[in-house]
């Protein structure tokens, strides 16, 4: 039987609350349960700021909750990836010179000697002034289920970390496996280079109609804290291309009316929507056909307003979009996004972060 318990149902804290029985997981127990993934989480945050070893010791302290081995080899791992990760964005001119991380627990669920966790990663990294056009901050929440394994000693291990988000990685986290690119490239969409620096692609503050500065200034505004007057689809494939549709017409797109699976129409009702509204390719095939967006040939030429696409595994599938809200004069994108939700990501973390993906720039 699974004890499925909300945070405020949990009992208060006893000295009998450990792993020994089953089910019975107190608020303090809870509260180490937090404690040990914000540490995890926050280590992962400290690697592309600090070039400190871990410290897996320092983790060890809470007498409820250790780390598993294992998993201390996993995240060994992963922190050399990201100071990997840092030592390349320093080569194209990035750097954090601040990171913070918290974790709140939004649900415990306790089966036997198991405990898996929801809980939700808050984390703001600050831009080192490299350049001085940087933006101050970047950030996302990111959410993930933290699994817990009983001990013969009455004590809980954290065993492993599972993000539950759908769309691109977070600053933060690790590389996903690379999968084996597909034959086929994804139909119509040209692939953009990701070398730095790009070419210039000079673009107006307003083009066809468009206002870019609307664009970003709804994305900025609705990045975390979402638009009740629409939909969210999240949990049906991921909210990043709802966010992007919204932000473009905020910005000046039309409707273009019709049947909702065909590509060629783009629009948003009361209840219901083309699939090319939430659909990272259908939005694709729509932009293109209809003229309203062109391919860049590096993603580095992004402007405000444009918009980043990435098929993570090359299978010829997009998987997430983005948009650009702003630019530094030096040349660098800065993009914002649902699924998992950021603002101002640099197209430089993005590349690092998952160098084997394929990038698509529309220029709108």
């Amino acid at each position: 039987m699974t004890a499925v318990l909300s945070v405020a149902s949990l009992p208060s804290a006893s000295a009998a609350g450990t792993a020994g029985t089953a089910g019975t997981v107190d608020r303090a127990t809870v509260a180490s349960f937090d404690r040990m993934a914000e540490a995890v989480l926050s280590q992962r945050t400290a690697a592309l700021v600090d070039r400190a070893p871990v410290r897996h010791d320092a983790l060890q302290a809470d007498g409820r909750v250790g780390l598993a081995a294992g998993l201390a080899r996993a995240e060994d791992t992963v922190s050399s990836s990201l100071r990997a990760r840092k030592a390349r964005l320093a080569a194209v001119g990035e750097a954090y010179s601040a990171g913070n991380t918290q974790v709140s627990v939004d649900k415990v669920r306790v089966s036997g000697g198991r405990a898996d966790v929801d809980v939700t990663e808050t984390t703001t990294l600050t831009y080192e002034k490299v350049h001085g056009d940087e933006p101050a901050t970047t950030g996302f929440q990111a959410h993930h289920t933290v699994t817990f394994a009983a001990t013969s000693q009455g004590r809980w291990e954290l065993t492993g970390i599972k993000n539950v988000d759908s769309g691109f990685p977070a600053v933060n986290a690790p590389a996903p496996p690379v999968a084996k690119p597909a034959d086929a490239d994804p139909p119509e969409a040209t692939p953009a280079a990701t070398s730095w620096p790009a070419s210039p692609s000079p673009k107006s503050a307003t083009r066809g109609g468009n206002n870019y500065a609307a664009m970003a200034a709804y994305a900025e505004k609705y990045w975390n804290n979402y638009n009740p007057a629409y939909r969210k689809f999240n949990g049906v494939g991921g909210d990043c291309t709802n966010f992007v549709s919204q932000a473009l017409k905020a910005g000046g797109w039309k409707n273009a009316p019709g049947d909702d699976s065909d590509y060629h129409n783009w629009w948003y009702s009361s209840d219901s929507q083309s699939w090319s509204w939430v659909g990272a390719d259908e939005w694709s095939w729509f932009a293109l056909s209809s003229k309203r967006v062109s391919n860049l040939a590096n993603v580095y030429q992004l402007g405000v307003g444009d918009i980043l696409q990435a098929d993570f595994d090359r299978d010829g599938s997009k998987n997430h979009s983005m948009i650009v809200t702003y630019r530094g004069p030096n040349g660098m994108p800065y993009v914002t996004y649902h699924s998992t939700n950021t603002y101002r990501r640099s197209v430089a973390s993005l590349v690092m972060a998952y160098p084997n993906a394929a990038f698509y720039a529309y220029r709108t």
